[in-house]
């Protein structure tokens, strides 16, 4: 199975990370090699609690799923999770990204940014895909999306999925799919890592 590290709020969506992870093992679609709620001591410094999430939890995987909720967007250890998945380092490589969209997320739209996703999780579909071409309207469709997703939501070079909550479930067929494709788009994806990485938790 692929191992996979799952990124997300612990404090408002560990509910949606344990049916996830119990799917996963049940039906064996992925390993799941996330951090667990005291896994890592809340009294250690940040620039030791990011080394250790990046050097011993990432370093095997090869899939990041993010689960996008309200409050992602202002997590400091989710916005380092991302951009360390991201890196091609002496430790940890470069991992394919999946983006599950939570119903806490104000959004239900998907982005069908991988190889034949559309036929394979939105066969059922039969409105139009919409474009589209700047940042803002990426940030109006997703208002919890991270930055660094939108960045790269907006390279063409980069092969990345938004799917919704509904759409995997129940559904463990779908998430193997979804898995699998993320692992392939992972090996060479070129991200955009130009933003800083955010240094402290702030919900405006």
């Amino acid at each position: 199975m692929i191992k996979t590290f799952i990124s997300y709020h612990h404090g408002n969506d560990q509910g949606y990370k344990n049916h996830l992870s119990k799917m996963a093992e049940n039906f064996h679609v992925f390993e799941d090699c996330s951090v667990e709620v005291g896994d890592i001591s809340d009294e250690y410094s940040s620039e030791k609690i990011r080394r250790i999430i990046r050097d011993e939890y990432l370093k095997d995987t090869k899939v990041t799923i993010l689960l996008c909720g309200s409050e992602t967007r202002f997590r400091k250890h989710i916005d380092w999770e991302l951009k360390s998945s991201m890196i091609d380092g002496s430790i940890n490589r470069r991992s394919g990204i999946l983006i599950i969209n939570l119903p806490t997320a104000g959004s239900n739209s998907g982005h069908a940014g991988l190889p034949n996703e559309k036929e394979n999780i939105y066969w059922d579909y039969t409105g139009k895909w919409t474009s589209y071409n700047s940042k803002q309207e990426y940030k109006d469709t997703y208002p919890m999306m991270p930055e660094r997703i939108i960045d790269n939501l907006m390279k063409p070079d980069v092969e990345m999925s938004i799917v919704p909550w509904s759409r995997i479930k129940y559904q463990p067929r779908n998430l193997r799919f979804l898995i699998e494709a993320t692992d392939k788009a992972g090996q060479t994806n070129k991200y955009d890592m130009s933003l800083p990485m955010r240094r402290k938790n702030y919900n405006p």
